[in-house]
């Protein structure tokens, strides 16, 4: 029997990397997108499209809703913080199953600030942070990033007036010089870890570029997820960002209560974390184990080409088109 599945943020590599997750699982399901705009690269990959508000909008839950009982929507899988944690307060009112955590995790780990807070008072490593009204020279080179979701948009390295920004919208954290990482990890819904990959990574313009999965640093970060998980009230995949630095530590800097941007990448060397949520939250079955292979990525451009139309709006919900 077709399922329906509902993928929140089409627009985004979250998204798009997750249906096209879904597509390799082989499952026959039937993908409905949304997204905040119209149209995007994502909608090709999809069998039928909303277009949704922004999730902080008094206008998100009830549009949800419809397209709930207008498709007959099994599962809905979100790709984005701010609609995890409203899908996660409001899940009393979905008629359908939301792969999500508790709203204890997803308010925690859509504000990093929180989430600073949350790992201090519980000894789990992370950056130190501070609000921009206390900050006063403690850090030699520091950041300053939204509190909440916006991926790496946003940022300001070393700004020279900290007291310029707010403190409902920003942090203030330590600068922490080293290699980058990045754990995406499954915990299941009887609260055990299924298993986690780290990548070394390369950005460009704050997305993924380039990646190879490394196993040097299992143990330490064996050990940060079990705090993690044993302090919180995380389902499903999540991901964990963290810099390793000359002397070897591992510090985290943020935390992500979602499914991540390099799911495309990751299934191929043995972490399925989208299959994973269907497998427990779709078809109620146990979740196969993770078996991680070495390898490495690298992302590329590609377009999508709808050609005998006029106006962008007759690709909204239109099939044909060419992959090139």
């Amino acid at each position: 029997m077709v399922q329906k599945v509902l993928v929140t943020g089409i627009g985004g590599n979250v998204g798009q990397g997750i249906i096209r997750n879904i597509r390799k699982t082989k499952y026959p399901i039937f993908v409905v997108g949304c997204n905040s705009d119209d149209f995007s690269a994502g909608n090709h990959l999809c069998n039928a499209f909303y277009k949704v508000p922004y999730a902080y909008e008094h206008d998100y839950i009830p549009t949800i809703i419809d397209i709930i009982k207008k498709e007959d929507i099994d599962l809905i899988i979100p790709s984005t913080d701010f609609e995890i944690f409203y899908l996660s307060e409001n899940i009393s009112v979905l008629n359908t199953v939301v792969a999500v955590s508790n709203t204890f995790s997803t308010k925690i780990y859509l504000d990093k600030y929180l989430t600073y807070l949350h790992h201090k008072q519980c000894n789990i490593p992370f950056a130190e942070s501070c609000l921009p009204s206390e900050f006063n020279d403690q850090f030699q080179e520091y950041i300053v990033k939204p509190r909440k979701g916006r991926g790496s948009r946003g940022i300001f390295i070393n700004p020279s007036e900290v007291s310029q920004f707010s403190d409902e919208d920003y942090l203030v954290q330590q600068l922490i010089k080293g290699k980058e990482i990045t754990t995406a990890f499954y915990v299941t819904k009887e609260n055990n870890i299924l298993g986690y990959i780290t990548l070394e990574r390369q950005l460009v313009n704050g997305y993924t570029n380039e990646c190879k999965v490394i196993f040097h640093y299992d143990q330490q970060i064996q050990n940060i997820l079990n705090s993690i998980v044993k302090n919180g009230t995380i389902r499903g995949s999540a991901n964990l960002q963290s810099i390793v630095t000359e002397e070897g530590d591992i510090i985290p800097f943020e935390v992500n209560c979602r499914i991540s941007g390099t799911n495309s990448i990751r299934s191929h060397f043995g972490f399925e974390d989208v299959k994973y949520t269907l497998q427990e939250y779709l078809y109620g079955i146990k979740p196969d184990i993770p078996v991680i292979k070495s390898g490495v990525a690298m992302r590329i451009l590609m377009d999508v080409i709808y050609t005998d139309v006029q106006r962008i709006e007759e690709c909204v919900n239109n099939n044909n088109y060419i992959l090139f």
